[in-house]
């Protein structure tokens, strides 16, 4: 078995579109501090970083239904999120946000170094427009029937009931989320990664080095890999988000799945000048704590993005566990079915320690 001298421990980046609710310290967040928490008392050289993801569609989302901007939609959810991982005891080393200025600068390098090595496939394709809003829909902002287990509310992206990774294209009966029309296609440029390039060395990495994985990780990698990889577009077109660092690109932003786990790494340039030492040196062991909806994410197209650029490590492990249900349903920021954290601690002060082992064993027995 490899020897690692440090450890980089890394939690997904919450959505700053909603507070933080009990599924999120369930499926990651806790179980990653106990890790944490774990090593440190071994003296072992660890960090533990995360951050408010502060880019995605859902946030734009929240900003229209509010009326207000979508920076005074993260301003409040990053304060509020970052309040309450504090009363819960999680124990960063550093919550960072990628509106930072290191997160724009790095994401930044990241996609121009990819640019630069010819790595993108530049195409003119037809994408979903709403024609009453007049702007290009994200995948987000389109809702429609999941192919799949045929919820009715499923997104262009991810079908939040069954967990399926979707595109628009594959949707029952399309809507925009932003004026319910039925959207039609119009040309755009993007740029995309050929994720297939990287389909023989992900097959070795995952199906062959690392059999230990969790099943339901191991299972969906094996399953994505199985049917075959695709290029998928790393731009997208808004006006919110990370600038496309290229000529002629006003309105275009990188694709949030782009640039939001490469926050692990500007949160790390943040936290500590050796920030390189845990990225991008062979005795470093990278572990991903997600949630299930993560695992394509941070098992396939990040790994596979870190071995484009050619200088990082890619994770040991990737523990992603199972979502918690409420009655039977899933817990869902978007829906506001949840128990909210900061309603907890300040209607439950003093039991924060109860509800942290109480979801111990909720993930324990989700395994």
């Amino acid at each position: 078995m490899k020897e690692f001298k440090r450890t980089l421990i890394t939690a997904a980046l919450p959505y700053a579109n909603g507070p933080l609710h009990i599924g999120h310290l369930a499926g990651c967040y806790i179980p990653a501090d106990v890790y944490a928490r774990y090593l440190r008392a071994q003296k072992k050289d660890v960090k533990f970083v995360g951050g408010s993801d502060e880019h995605g569609v859902p946030i734009t989302i929240r900003a229209l239904k509010e009326g207000v901007s979508p920076q005074d939609i993260v301003d409040k959810y990053h304060t509020l999120i970052k309040e309450s991982f504090e009363k819960m005891g999680i124990s960063f080393d550093i919550y960072s946000r990628t509106s930072n200025k290191i997160h724009h600068e790095t994401s930044q390098d990241f996609f121009k170094t990819l640019y630069d090595k010819g790595l993108f496939e530049e195409k003119e394709t037809a994408q979903f427009f709403d024609e009453k809003a007049n702007i290009f829909l994200a995948d987000r902002y389109i809702t429609g029937e999941c192919p799949v287990c045929h919820n009715p509310s499923a997104y262009g992206d991810q079908c939040e009931n069954c967990g399926s990774s979707l595109s628009p294209e594959q949707l029952i009966n399309p809507r925009s989320t932003l004026s319910d029309a039925i959207p039609i296609k119009r040309k755009t440029k993007h740029w995309y990664f050929p994720l297939q390039n990287y389909e023989p060395w992900l097959k070795q990495w995952i199906l062959e080095e690392h059999t230990e994985w969790k099943n339901n990780v191991y299972g969906q990698c094996k399953s994505w890999l199985d049917n075959g990889l695709q290029s998928r577009a790393m731009t997208r077109d808004s006006n919110w988000g990370v600038k496309v660092p290229l000529p002629d690109t006003e309105g275009k932003v990188l694709y949030v799945w782009f640039d939001a786990p490469i926050g692990y790494i500007s949160a790390t340039k943040e936290l500590t000048e050796d920030w390189a030492d845990y990225w991008c040196k062979d005795d470093t062991r990278l572990i991903h704590f997600i949630g299930k909806d993560n695992i394509v994410f941070h098992c396939i197209i990040f790994p596979a993005m870190l071995k484009a650029y050619g200088s990082f490590v890619v994770p040991d492990n990737v523990p992603a566990n199972e979502f918690l249900n409420i009655e039977g349903d899933k817990v869902s920021t978007s829906r506001n079915w949840a128990v909210w954290v900061h309603e907890f601690v300040k209607d439950f002060e003093g039991c924060e320690d109860v509800l942290r082992y109480v979801l111990c064993q909720c993930a324990r027995n989700k395994r």
